[in-house]
């Protein structure tokens, strides 16, 4: 578990089923993720095979939660390569905290860099997902190619590491 002023990061269980699939069908938040079959039972199945995949170190999935306990969204760790992470399935509902957008991206990177000992991140952010397009941007995030759905970004320890000092004061 990672900790945050007002959220904190803790690893997927399979009690977590239905809050997951609750926001994967949700129109509000599910515009730019890929589409899931709305059954509880295949998301639990879902999460036993992921746990696998935890366990061999392969991927992480993580719900992101206020310091309450009440859960607000979900983040995923995946693709690992030999000095990267790829991060995604971002998901922040209506329950968020007013800077758990900034404050789990830094876990994120806590978690990628700190904890996997990684240098450098790579995800992808659909065309049209401007306010995510955006977020990244500001912290440092470089664009370094794109197809016709999908803008692909990098980010090192380093440009992570000036976002935290320039965001430190709000978190």
């Amino acid at each position: 578990m990672l900790v945050s002023k007002s959220i904190r990061i803790r690893l997927v269980e399979e009690s977590d089923a239905e809050f997951i699939l609750s926001l994967r069908v949700d129109d509000s938040y599910n515009k730019f993720l890929s589409k899931v079959n709305a059954d509880v039972d295949a998301q639990r199945n879902w999460i036993k095979k992921y746990k696998k995949d935890e366990l061999e170190q392969k991927q992480y999935y993580f719900i992101i939660e206020r310091l309450d306990g009440t859960p607000c969204g979900t983040v995923r760790v995946y693709d690992l390569r030999d000095d990267s992470f790829c991060w995604g399935s971002w998901i922040l509902n209506k329950n968020k905290t007013r800077y758990s957008a900034i404050e789990s991206a830094l876990l994120v990177y806590e978690f990628g860099f700190n904890k996997l000992n990684l240098n450098n991140s790579h995800f992808e952010v659909m065309k049209g997902n401007s306010k995510v397009i955006s977020f990244h941007e500001k912290f440092g995030a470089k664009c370094i190619s794109e197809d016709c759905d999908n803008l692909y970004f990098t980010i090192s320890k380093s440009d992570v590491a000036n976002s935290f000092e320039k965001f430190k004061a709000l978190i």
